[in-house]
This record gives C-alpha cells, structure tokens and sequence, in this order.
C-alpha cells in the first residue's frame, strides 16, 4: 500500500483512474521483488591446513632476494633454460587451446548477462503480390474503380521484450557462468604451470643425461685401455683368461649402456621440441653443446595459505564450487512466477509516402506471466540435481586442497633428500679422486700395477656418472617443489576481472 500511494502522487490526476496506473504500480512492485535472488548466497569453505613438515630451506635464503616465482626458472642462471620457457609460453599449442577455452567461457558469461537485459529486433519488411481474382478478396474487389491486382506492403517495426528477473534466477545464472569463467582462467594458469614445468624438467633430465654419456664414452676409454693391458699381459704369460674376460666383460657393460642413454636423451629431446611447438629434431643442435651442472635456487619458507593462494587447479575448484552454489538459486527461481513483457512500434502502408504518417503508425504491448505450477516434481529434481552437484564439487575442492598439500610435501621431502644425496656423492668423488691420483703415483713409483690405477679410476667414474644422474634429479626436484606450490604464473593476478568485462 506504501507504493501505491507514492505512485497515485507522482502519477498525474487525469492517469490515475487509468489501467496502466495499476500496470505501473505492478511494474513497480514487481522490480522491487527482483532486487533480491533467490537461493544460498555463497561462502568460500574454510580450509585449515597445518604449517608444511618438510620446509627444511631456511639455510638457503639467507641474505638473498626472494625468487620471483612467476619466473622460477630464472633463478637457475641457465640462459639456455630462459630461452626454452620463453618459446613455451608464447609457442605452446595446449596454452593456446586453455585461452581458446578462456574466450568460450567468457562469452558464455557475457550472454547470461545479456539475458537481464532487454532485446530490441528491428525488422523492415517490403512485401510484393498478387490478388487472385476468384479469391475472396478479389471477387469483391474487383468491382470497385481502381482495382489493381498488384499490391505492396511496406512495414517497419520495432520489437523489444524483456523478462524481468523477479527472483533472481537469471541473475544466479549469470553468477555461475562468471565464476565458470573465472574457473577457465584458472585452469590456463594451471596449465601455463604445467607445461613450464614440463620443459624444465625435460632440458635438465637432456643435460643429466649429456653428463651421463660423457662419463660413459670416459667409462669405455678407460676398461678399453684395461683390456688392451690385460691381453699384454696374457700374451706375456703373467694374465690369466680369467682376467681377460672379467676386463672384456666391463668394456662390454660400459658400452651398453651408451643406446639405452641415447634413447632416453633423444625421447627427452623431442619431448622438449613438442612443448615448444615445433617438429620434434628442430632444437635437437642447440641443445648438443654442454651446460655447466644447474644452480639449485632457493624455495623459502611456503605457508598453506600461500599454496592456496596460487595453485591455479585449488583457485578453478573454488570457483566451480561458486558456479554450483549459485546454480542451486538458477534452480529454485523456477518455484516462481517469470513475467515477459514485450512490445511493438512501428509503421505499416500500402504506400511509401504514406508509411510514416499518424495513420501508419502502429504500436502494440504485451505482457506474459508464465508459472511453472504441476510438472510431476521437475523442479524439485532439478533442485536436488544443483543440490547434489554442489556437495560434489565441495567434496572435490577439499580432495584438490589436500592433494595440493601431499604434492608441496612430497616435493620438499625429495628436493631435501636429493639436496643431501648431492652432497654425500661430491665427498665421495672428492675422495675417489684422491685415491685415483694417489694410485698414479704409486703406479709411477712401482708400488701397484696398472691393474689398480685402472679400477682406481673406474670407480671415480661410476661416482661420477651417479653424481651427474643426481644433480639432474635434485634439478628435477627443484622444478617440482616450484611447481607445487603454485610457480609459473602471476598469482596476484585478480581473476574476476572476466565479470566486469
């Protein structure tokens, strides 16, 4: 009753008696109602995660400059890694279908919200025919003076509808394909994440296992070498054919091992040429020139919140769990009633200079209340079906934030271990080194045979060969660490901006 008589003040005296007074009061009180939605207005789930267990970096970033983690790679000092994540992120064709998808889930955005807007068609019409002359119309016509058979039609209209949005459901379904949206955005992120640090991964397992092929290649000159002494020595009569097949047998072990090495370096070689987006082969000569082994950067101390903060796949699974909330609303709005209205200007005439007259004119409104009462239970399905969905999609986000949690763990724990590894195998190659170089002398002072010096040196080469396969583990170790918590990306970046576009 309070709007009804603001209306009769503001209405003049001589509209207030008039029909389209109470089609205004209607109007009125019915976009009063729209300005709320029905539904649960949502409410990001509180996660509560522990402090990490295996953060054991606080030694490594002592006195530097934290690393920049949306360009992680950079803190390798490797120019060749550098260029090899610029040609990913600007070639990488599964990056260019994530933001092919980007778009699709924008515009799909963009039209929810264009369905709380009204809609105008403008529809010029030029019609041309003839009259039957044994028709109705020609029968009669036919008589008059004047009568002719041919006619034309000129007809102009324009013709706007507009549901109004009483409750809230297009609304909440705009809602959805926003935060939908904003899913997709995160899923690109997730994606850049991914394919940076699959071609880290990828170039330091290429130089791991260039290392490794090298020590191998030093590996066959050396038991070459010993069976070439041990085969003097048989003919001489002091060797057995024991000892020369034992030195046979490890030349042969050493230069096994030089296909399987070259296979998994060339699988790794068109590995990183695919990620690149180019025909596997094509980097393959850059690559062959050696690299110095890598500089592990330093992590720093990663709390939960940060995860949070920056796994795209935990930022697209909340903001799937937002779309399903409001979805639930989509569903329950069809408890009530939609009112469309529509309506038409425009002007119609046998005659071109006669069309935009008074007497061509021709408006025309219309309104539509359509109320979904009896339809054996739909709705209440369909609301159970946005209820069900939405419990889904929380189960999945908590499953996504612990998985995001056993990843940073898993990764620490094995960058620390690798880290460990690497520094025991550098004692050790220090001190097979000495006992090598000790060998020669003693060799060269006629204390030991050759025999020794040779074995001497064959173990510093395993130990090098094993150390050369860590550093590219701690390497790779590394590259995982960066990537679980969320590295590769510029995890400021306000991904809602899609909805005020």
């Amino acid at each position: 009753m309070a709007v009804d008589h603001a209306a009769r003040t503001i209405l003049p005296k001589s509209f207030r008696s008039l029909p389209v007074e109470r089609l205004f009061l209607s109007s009125v009180v019915m976009l009063g109602l729209g300005a709320c939605a029905v539904g649960p207005d949502y409410k990001a789930p509180h996660t509560d995660l522990a402090a990490f267990h295996n953060s054991g970096f606080e030694n490594n970033v002592a006195g530097q400059a934290p690393l920049p983690l949306d360009r992680w790679w950079e803190g390798f000092h490797d120019p060749e890694l550098v260029r090899i994540e610029q040609r990913v992120l600007t070639q990488n064709l599964d990056l260019e279908a994530a933001l092919g998808r980007i778009r699709q889930a924008h515009g799909a955005a963009e039209a929810a919200a264009a369905q709380m807007l009204p809609t105008l068609d403008f529809t010029p019409q030029v019609s041309a025919y003839r009259l039957s002359n044994e028709g109705l119309i020609g029968r009669m016509a036919r008589n008059f003076p004047g009568y002719n058979r041919d006619q034309r039609a000129y007809d102009v209209h324009g013709i706007a509808s507009w549901e109004l949005d009483l409750f809230g459901g297009l609304r909440r379904g705009h809602e959805a394909a926003r935060d939908e949206a904003e899913a997709a955005i995160a899923q690109s992120a997730g994606v850049r994440v991914s394919v940076a640090g699959d071609a880290a991964d990828a170039y330091f397992q290429i130089r791991g296992y260039q290392a490794r092929l090298r020590v191998a290649e030093d590996q066959i000159t050396t038991d070459a070498h010993l069976l070439n002494l041990v085969q003097q020595r048989y003919a001489r009569g002091v060797a057995s054919q024991r000892e020369v097949d034992q030195a046979q047998a490890l030349l042969q072990s050493a230069q096994e091992t030089v296909p399987v090495l070259r296979v998994v370096l060339e699988v790794q070689l068109n590995r990183l040429d695919f990620l690149m987006g180019v025909q596997p082969g094509t980097y393959a000569q850059e690559l062959a020139l050696s690299s110095p082994p890598p500089t592990i950067p330093p992590i720093g101390n990663v709390t939960p919140a940060d995860v949070l903060r920056r796994r795209p796949d935990v930022i697209a699974s909340e903001r799937r769990l937002a779309a399903s909330n409001a979805r639930i609303g989509q569903a329950l709005a069809d408890y009530y009633p939609k009112l469309s209205l529509s309506g038409a200007l425009g002007f119609q005439s046998l005659s071109v200079n006669k069309m935009f007259t008074p007497a061509g004119f021709g408006p025309a409104a219309s309104g539509a209340l359509r109320w979904r009462i009896f339809d054996f239970g739909k709705i209440d399905a369909e609301v159970q079906q946005s209820k069900g969905a939405y419990a889904e999609q929380l189960a999945q986000y908590r499953s996504t934030v612990l998985h995001a949690a056993e990843d940073v763990e898993n990764a620490f724990m094995a960058l620390e271990q690798s880290e460990k590894r690497a520094e025991d195998l550098g004692i050790e190659v220090a001190s097979l080194t000495q006992a090598r170089d000790l060998s020669s002398q003693s060799y060269r002072a006629g204390v030991i045979p050759l025999t020794d010096v040779l074995d001497a040196n064959r173990q510093l080469l395993d130990a090098k060969d094993r150390q050369a396969d860590t550093q590219s583990e701690t390497a790779r170790a590394a590259v995982r660490s960066f990537r679980a918590i969320g590295g590769g990306w510029e995890g400021a970046t306000d991904v809602t901006r899609v909805a005020s576009r």
